[in-house]
């Protein structure tokens, strides 16, 4: 393997404007930039976003912006290796904090990317998927997959806010991002599925391959997670406490591009999970602790956030008892067959 490659510089200057003239240029100075050997080298940086510090902009932005003029009220958590205004959190991962005020409506549209809402404050807001209602408590992760209509809605008399998590930069990358406006949906007059077809695991609704849905069930409430989270802690173990959130028919990931896991860390504990291939970035839904990532050392709290990149050496240690999710692209890089995991 050369130790270096020829530069463009090596090359006579006629010979390099000749190639631009011809719409071509030479693959050997570029190679180890976008095949560097051992390891990706990536343009994410860590990050981390304080919720208190971020709230008071938020709440501003809900007396500056009517929804009207916003359609979804929402400050864009931008990677710092990208710079402010980035529309990712990772390379392939877009996050945003949404405020709906009381007795506002976000219009009904639906576009290619997939979007997850984890809850972050308040009660009486709920989204619309599909006609199915589905309320949003604080920790729950309500699905709003491609290619299925949604809107929100605040029954409440306070601020609500929720944390996006979608796969846009890789819809933006494949230049494939758009979205279509319509009514507000017309509700069907029952409770959303995860309150009376998934309630208990390993249990499905009966009924025939026709009539099965791509996404059966679009809430994960988040009572449900934190108890099985506490039940798998009592049994002990080496390590955390870690469920993944599933398709609860398939036991697939709840989308094609983005997982999600749940998290729960005793006061003290400590986490060093392997290098992995995937980004990730970790919301927090109660507790407190110090998560180091590549060195940079990040002190957080309820319902805080933070960002990792690929193959980042990860330390997680709880100050007191945590929960977190953790959002990633595992299911994309399965897909693409080439997600791996690497020991410290």
């Amino acid at each position: 393997m050369a130790e270096r490659l020829g530069t463009l510089e090596d090359l006579p200057q006629d010979y390099r404007d000749a190639m631009t003239a011809a719409g071509v240029a030479p693959l050997w100075p570029m190679m180890r930039n976008v095949l560097p050997h051992g390891v990706p080298r990536p343009q994410t940086r860590p990050g981390y976003w304080n919720y208190d510090a971020l709230r008071p902009l938020l709440l501003r932005a809900g007396e500056l912006t009517p929804v009207e003029k916003a359609e979804r009220r929402v400050l864009v958590l931008s990677d710092p290796g990208r710079g402010p205004g980035a529309m990712q959190a990772t390379a392939s991962i877009y996050l945003g904090l949404q405020l709906l005020l009381p007795g506002e409506t976000a219009p009904a549209h639906v576009h290619t990317p997939s979007a997850v809402r984890i809850m972050v404050e308040g009660e009486g807001a709920f989204t619309v998927v599909d006609g199915e209602k589905l309320p949003m408590e604080e920790g729950d992760l309500v699905l709003t997959p491609g290619g299925e209509w949604h809107d929100h809605g605040h029954d409440g008399d306070a601020p609500v806010v929720w944390l996006d998590a979608l796969d846009l930069p890789v819809f933006v990358y494949l230049e494939g991002s758009y979205a279509r406006e319509g009514p507000l949906q017309a509700q069907r007059n029952r409770p959303d599925a995860s309150q009376v077809e998934y309630l208990s695991s390993g249990l499905a609704p009966s009924r025939s391959r026709s009539r099965a849905r791509r996404y059966p069930m679009m809430r994960y409430p988040w009572g449900r997670t934190e108890a099985a989270l506490r039940g798998m802690a009592a049994q002990g173990g080496d390590g955390i406490a870690e469920l993944d959130y599933i398709n609860p028919e398939t036991g697939e990931d709840v989308l094609p591009t983005m997982g999600f896991t749940a998290m729960m860390l005793g006061a003290g504990q400590v986490d060093e999970p392997p290098l992995r291939s995937c980004s990730s970035a970790f919301h927090v839904v109660k507790g407190r602790g110090v998560t180091t990532i590549d060195g940079a050392r990040f002190k957080w709290g309820p319902k805080d956030t933070f960002s990792a990149p690929v193959f980042a050496d990860i330390r997680h240690e709880a100050g007191e008892e945590a929960f977190l999710v953790r959002v990633h692209d595992r299911p994309l890089q399965d897909r693409l067959g080439y997600y791996e995991e690497r020991a410290k």
